[in-house]
């Protein structure tokens, strides 16, 4: 995937006032999402900070936090050179650290990352470790992801 390809998945925001459904979308080098009518974007899902300061009733620049957000994108898998659907379940609790634990839904199983501080790579990397040998994921995730 090139740097310039931009992936958009769906899912939920949380914290303490409620919860609403968001769009994420992810390119080389950037995340962002609108929140309430804010948006908010970093370099990585733990540095999203609110863009322009003073907009709304935003941070003004702000970095997220005291949430989580919860989102699934679809994620092939590949074995013995052919591809099947798999899901990849991702829940992130940001507060005084981020704490990033991913989930891929594959042939009746999942596999966890267990908690993996903010970093998605990581992640990534425990839940592949699991699959079974000659297993690979069928493309790449954007980097910022």
């Amino acid at each position: 995937m090139s740097s310039e390809s931009t992936e958009v998945w769906t899912g939920w925001y949380r914290d303490r006032r409620g919860a609403e459904a968001i769009v994420i979308t992810a390119d080389g080098g950037h995340v962002a999402t609108r929140i309430r009518g804010i948006e908010y974007r970093g370099a990585s899902f733990a540095t999203l900070s609110a863009v322009g300061a003073g907009e709304g009733d935003g941070d003004g620049g702000q970095t997220l936090g005291g949430c989580v957000l919860e989102w699934d994108l679809p994620l092939p898998v590949v074995t013995d050179g052919v591809s099947r659907p798999a899901t990849l379940s991702c829940l992130l609790t940001l507060g005084d650290r981020a704490d990033l634990s991913l989930t891929l839904h594959y042939a009746g199983a999942a596999f966890e990352s267990g908690i993996a501080g903010g970093d998605f790579e990581e992640a990534l990397v425990r839940v592949r470790r699991q699959l079974p040998p000659g297993t690979e994921f069928g493309r790449r995730l954007p980097q910022a992801a």
